[in-house]
Parts: structure tokens; sequence; C-alpha cells
């Protein structure tokens, strides 16, 4: 049985948790299963390092960051595996060069195009425990790549992909996924499966359990997933296809995502073609654009709103003013949320956005922006009614209950 199994930064944020890992690692070891174990930087390092880049300059090179900032999992990867060597367990630490992932030349935000596998499984064949650095690759000139936030559970799915794995298992600080975020709402409820639908939405909305990319490369090479916390024994929630269960729920969880802005573009000119120009140009520059409303034309202009993430906002004007002139009207918002509702239960009933919209209602709560799709609804709120919304969210479709 082949295992690959991903430690995230809190779960190897010292060395006695980097200690605490190795034993985990090895009870698993003596059960007689092949081991590949990709691990993050240690919680906080990679801040660390943007902050130290930042010092010298506000826009760094994309390169010269992805060298920077991959130096924190290598650490943890080579400390892992010096912890497991001492304890009598043969292991080797790789970088992701040498773990034979390659990537794409899109530097901070590269993508996954094929791993070579042959060294991983030669070190697996001599009963090796490999230990690989995540969040990472090279690109066919050889220059060191990283796959964006959350990137090492990506490098995890698609070596599970890689390799066949029997089952990828996502080591967190939190129990597995929850049908909201318990530190908001403290009723929330720990589900035992979910689909991959599902964790794909909740991931893309906000819920910090699982990185979205990697939610859908799971989906896409039918990589078994659990997710579980490294600080105890629970057993966690299994992330998989859906099944005739799965549609008995009506909602399975309530997201919230903070890194959201609003641009609304005000008597912009209403003619064909105009939306095309300016969401190609964001999307040359690989911002992604997520809710949109056009208002109805008028007098020959029209107003443009969508939102982008708020880190992205400053860059996504800049880019609207290259694309409609230094005097287009512009309005940023960077203090909305967006809450969403997410259940694979929604594709057969009726009455579920009406409920969403009235409970906001009951609570004076003004939405500004909606989406919908077959399995979520979607909705932008001033900043300041976050948690009450997600409350009020499950409260309404009654989550707490199982």
């Amino acid at each position: 049985m082949l295992i690959v199994q991903k430690y995230g930064g809190t779960s190897v944020g010292s060395l006695e948790r980097i200690e605490a890992v190795a034993k985990r690692v090895i009870s698993s070891k003596k059960d007689g299963v092949k081991l590949v174990v990709v691990v993050s930087a240690m919680s906080g390092v990679t801040n660390d390092l943007i902050s130290k880049a930042e010092y010298f300059s506000k826009i760094p090179n994309a390169k010269d960051m992805d060298l920077l900032l991959s130096s924190g999992e290598r650490v943890t990867s080579a400390l892992l595996s010096i912890a497991l060597n001492e304890a009598g367990y043969k292991a080797n630490a790789l970088s992701g060069r040498l773990a034979g992932i390659v990537t794409d030349s899109f530097y901070t935000k590269a993508r996954i195009q094929n791993i070579d596998t042959s060294y991983i499984k030669k070190l697996l064949d001599d009963d090796t425990i490999v230990v690989i650095a995540g969040f990472q690759g090279i690109d066919k000139n050889g220059f060191v790549t990283t796959l964006g936030r959350g990137g090492s559970d990506l490098s995890a799915v698609a070596l599970a992909g890689a390799l066949e794995a029997d089952l990828c298992e996502i080591y967190t600080d939190v129990d597995g996924v929850y049908t909201t975020d318990p530190r908001i709402e403290p009723k929330a409820r720990k589900l035992d499966i979910i689909s991959y639908d599902e964790m794909l939405e909740l991931a893309s909305l906000g819920a910090k359990v699982l990185q979205n990319r990697s939610v859908e490369l799971a989906k896409k090479l039918n990589v078994k997933l659990v997710t579980r916390s490294s600080f105890n024994t629970n057993e966690g929630t299994i992330i998989t296809k859906e099944d005739e269960k799965m549609e008995q729920a009506l909602v399975s969880g309530i997201a919230l995502d903070k890194n959201q802005a609003r641009l609304t573009l005000r008597n912009i000119e209403d003619k064909p073609g105009i939306a095309a120009e300016i969401f190609t140009a964001l999307a040359n520059e690989n911002i992604n654009v997520d809710m949109i409303i056009q208002n109805v034309g008028r007098d020959g202009t029209t107003n443009l709103g969508f939102t982008v993430p708020e880190n992205e906002l400053s860059i996504a004007k800049k880019i609207m003013q290259n694309v409609l002139g230094e005097d287009a009207l512009i309005e940023t918002d960077s203090e909305v949320v967006k809450v969403s509702v997410v259940g694979v239960g929604m594709k057969s009933h009726s009455g579920v956005a009406s409920k969403a919209f009235k409970s906001l209602a009951d609570e004076g709560i003004n939405i500004g922006m909606i989406s919908t799709s077959e399995i979520k609804i979607s909705m932008i709120v001033n900043e300041k009614y976050a948690e009450l919304a997600v409350r009020a969210l499950h409260k309404a479709y009654e989550l707490d209950k199982k």
C-alpha cells in the first residue's frame, strides 16, 4: 500500500512539532506501507521571507521570489528526514526539482505539467521514506517555480495521482471539514464525508482546510483524499465521489471569503466587445474575476461591477485605467466579503436561495451582489456583517443537526 501524507505549516511549526510528525510517520511506516511525505514551510516562515524581500522592493522579481520562497519547504523536508534517520528509519529529502515536478513558467503561480516519478519509485523500492518539499517545482529551463499559496496540498495530490497512491492524507490543525468555521459558529459540525464538487466549492469560496486547485486535481485524477488533524488521532473527513447519500443533504456548508474587493466601472461606453476587452486584459495578467454585474445601458453608457481578490485590487484598478484611460470613473471597495451556501442537494430542491436571502434580510444585512451555480449561492455583503451572516445562514439551514 502506498500513502502520500502532507503536513501543513502549523503541523511542522516548531522543532517539537516536526519531531511529533516524525513519530506519526513512523507509526504509519510500522503498518508496512510505502510512504511519501510532503511538507510545507514551518508556520510564519513564508511571510517572513516575503517581508525580507519587501525590505528591498515592494514588487520584487517573481523569479527571484520563487527561489527565495521555495527555501522554506526545503528546510522542513531536510529537518524531517534528519529526524527520521536519527530514529532509525531510512529517509531521503527531495526538493521539487529532485522529485521530478515540472511546471510552466508562470512564476509565483506555476501549474504542474508533469511529474517524473522514476527517482521517487526507486527510493520507495529501497524501503525509503521519501520526504518532499511541497509548493515547488522547476520549469523547462530549470528555474525554480512555486505553485502559489497552499501549493503544498497541490504537490501532495499531484504526486498521489502520478504514483497511483492508494490514499492521500492531508494533515492540518483541524479535525476535518466543518459545516462552517467553528471559530465563527461554535455549533459547526464536522462532516464525515463530502463530495469533490462540494469541497471544491467550499475551498474556492474561502474554506481554508484544502486548497481549491488541489481538490480540482484530486477529482480529475480520482485521488481519494482524507483531511485530518496532525495533533490527535480523530477520524477526519473523506473527500470522494458524490453518491446518493450525499444528495440527501440539502446544504453541506457555509463558506466565508474575506479576501474580496469590488471594482465598479462607471459610465463606460455601452458597445459590443467592451466586456471582452476589459476581462481579457485582466485575464492576461492572471487576475481572477469572480462575480460580475452589468447594469442596463442608458444614454450609450453602462456600469459594470465585478469582484477580484483583495490583494489584487490595486493591480486590477491599474489595468482598468490602462484599458479605459486615466480619467475613467473607477470605484473600489475593499470592505466586502463573500458568504456562500454550498450543497449538492440544491440540485433537486427549490427555495434554497429564498431561504438564504430571507435569513440575511431578517438580520438587516444588505446583499450587494449574487452569483449562483447548481450547488452554490454566493453573496457579497459588507465586511462588518461577515460573521453574523455566517451564523444566520448556518442556523437557517439547521447545519448543527446531523
